[in-house]
């Protein structure tokens, strides 16, 4: 039983890795939009900005990277990597943000800084729909039988024999023949069951 539950847990794992193995196929787009909030001044601005094109926002110099969306016929899903930095009192840029942004929730993962914020709002001029690979799921290894070679190792709870010594043999069973004082085991006796009554259907 403990081997059934067990296969059945390596195949269920087997297809949810499987479905998050595959992926949809997404558009490559060459401009981002944002939309940027100063939480001082309470204004919000929103911006262009094209793939690897770095821009100025407040004190922020940001770099979109990449900008994905579905095709029509899917879930819309709109993400986009962007890298920000903020030069330091020594004058070099420090990293304060890199990942990716989610137009449909921008509160995830989203760049937290005590003066400004920044979140995605779309992705627009690509045409081209990139087509993921859709990766076949792996094989699973064959569930070993439980009888093992006499050199493998045993595993917790097994019972083992110990090391270099054999199984004993369980001792043969020997009967006695009958004398011939001893009453002889009686047979059974087998009856005929009686015929089926002949109904005759004549009159």
């Amino acid at each position: 039983m403990k081997l059934g539950w067990t296969r059945a847990a390596v195949v269920l794992a087997g297809v949810i890795g499987a479905a998050g193995a595959v992926q949809a196929d997404r558009i490559k787009n060459p401009t981002a939009v944002f939309s940027g909030l100063d939480k001082i001044t309470g204004r919000i601005v929103s911006f262009e900005v094209g793939i690897d094109e770095t821009v100025q926002f407040g004190a922020l110099q940001m770099t979109p990277r990449v900008c994905f969306t579905k095709p029509p016929t899917e879930t819309p899903n709109t993400t986009s990597f962007i890298e920000v930095d903020e030069p330091g009192p020594d004058g070099k840029n420090k990293r304060v943000f890199s990942g990716w942004l989610f137009a449909a929730s921008p509160g995830l993962h989203g760049l937290e800084h005590p003066v400004y914020d920044i979140w995605l709002v779309d992705c627009k001029g690509g045409t081209e729909v990139i087509a993921e690979p859709k990766e076949t799921p792996e094989e699973l290894p064959p569930i070993q039988d439980s009888a093992r070679a006499p050199n493998d190792a045993g595993r917790p709870g097994d019972i083992m024999a110990p090391a270099g010594a054999t199984a004993p043999r369980p001792p043969a069973v020997q009967t006695a023949p009958l004398r011939q004082s001893e009453p002889q085991p009686r047979q059974p006796v087998r009856r005929q069951a009686p015929a089926a009554p002949i109904i005759n259907t004549d009159r």
